[in-house]
């Protein structure tokens, strides 16, 4: 099991490969890679980038909680 598989959960349910989050985070696919997988530590920087884009806690990528918490409500159009 990956170390950050939450990560690759939400990425893999996005429908997205490893380099276009490598470019979100300005980095390359193969040191995005090495991150997901767990060999070299997420800089905090780039897990907050994470949760900005996937609207997702950092306790959720980091596994300390199970449900998905969302960091701001998306705004809804009221009906008229």
């Amino acid at each position: 099991m990956y170390k950050y598989q939450r990560i690759k959960d939400l990425r893999e349910d996005h429908d997205l490969k490893q380099d276009a989050l490598a470019h979100l985070l300005g980095t390359t696919k193969q040191q995005y890679s090495l991150w997901e997988r767990g060999e070299r530590e997420f800089p905090f920087h780039n897990v907050i980038k994470l949760a900005l884009y996937f609207n997702v806690t950092i306790d959720y990528l980091a596994g300390l909680i199970n449900e998905p918490k969302p960091l701001r409500e998306e705004k809804r159009e009221e009906k008229q």
